[in-house]
């Protein structure tokens, strides 16, 4: 079992005093300890904003990759290391705005892979534009005046059920043991899985506050939703800006990628040992 001591991160944690994330980096820790997995065998990938700083904090092997890129870096560190966990943070304008073909694509294809969506309706690291999860109105300091935000949102669990994804959930960050128990479900789940975590960024968006999300989010297990319902599933997350559900909203068993496609028998690139020479000769052979 993975103790916390040995998840300490390398670098002091930079995220604004009052962010969601902390909540986020905390119950990951708590998931990851709960894993039956072996510490070197889990994988982080994380795309660029506030949430792709956290592998920064939290000790475990990673990979931050490009803008809206961190879906396809996952899938390519899953397919050729079988033994792996992998599994993806990323912010709602990295993961569903440049990223957002990815995302569904995977969903289609039922990667497995867990994506986790750190959703609070704004670009936090480049100082507050209004992102693809952002109200109808929403004013920032990009936003067309008057109206603010010209378009409604993106539905992230609508469009991630509507495209195959096999799990699909939603968490608040201020709900960190239910955060994390989520989190270990999304782990444990053969297939796509992601999971909307809604959080503040005290920092620029007066919209999306703590007490806004405390006054609208309810339990979708003392509701009596059936997460076998791939239609109510569907109505569920495209419930208005009073009801707010929180919990599993649809989960189903089927076949994953790499139980179709043909892949090498070991399954374990990172096994692999690399002849430097002969690499070295091939990078020659490209400098002018």
């Amino acid at each position: 079992m993975i103790q916390r001591e040995q998840l300490e991160g390398p670098q002091k944690v930079t995220w604004c005093p009052g962010c969601g994330n902390f909540g986020i980096l905390s119950a990951l820790k708590k998931a990851v300890m709960k894993l039956d997995v072996k510490h070197e065998n889990l994988v982080i990938v994380s795309g660029i904003g506030c949430s792709g700083k956290l592998p920064h904090y939290i000790n475990l092997n990673c990979f931050h990759s490009l803008h809206g890129r961190a879906v396809p870096v996952a899938t390519g560190v899953h397919l050729v290391n079988q033994d792996l966990k992998v599994f993806v943070h990323a912010g709602d304008g990295d993961c569903l705005g440049e990223g957002l073909g990815h995302l569904l694509h995977a969903a289609r294809r039922n990667v497995d892979l867990a994506v986790f969506i750190h959703n609070n309706g704004v670009m936090g690291l480049t100082k507050g534009q209004f992102s693809p999860t952002a109200p109808l109105g929403y004013v920032s300091k990009t936003s067309p005046p008057p109206p603010g935000a010209p378009m409604k949102p993106v539905s992230v669990l609508g469009l991630a059920i509507g495209s195959g994804a096999t799990f699909v959930a939603r968490g608040f960050t201020a709900r960190q043991e239910e955060l994390a128990d989520l989190m270990v479900e999304a782990f444990n789940h053969t297939g796509f899985a992601v999971l909307d975590i809604i959080q503040p960024c005290v920092t620029w968006n007066r919209k999306l506050t703590w007490s806004y999300y405390n006054e609208r989010v309810y339990s979708l297990v003392e509701a009596g939703h059936d997460e076998t319902d791939k239609m109510k599933a569907i109505e569920r997350a495209e419930e208005g800006d009073d009801k707010i559900p929180l919990g599993i909203l649809y989960r189903e068993a089927a076949p994953d990628l790499s139980t179709g496609i043909a892949l090498p028998e070991d399954g374990r690139l990172k096994d692999h040992e690399t002849d430097l020479n002969a690499l070295q000769e091939i990078i020659d052979r490209f400098i002018i």
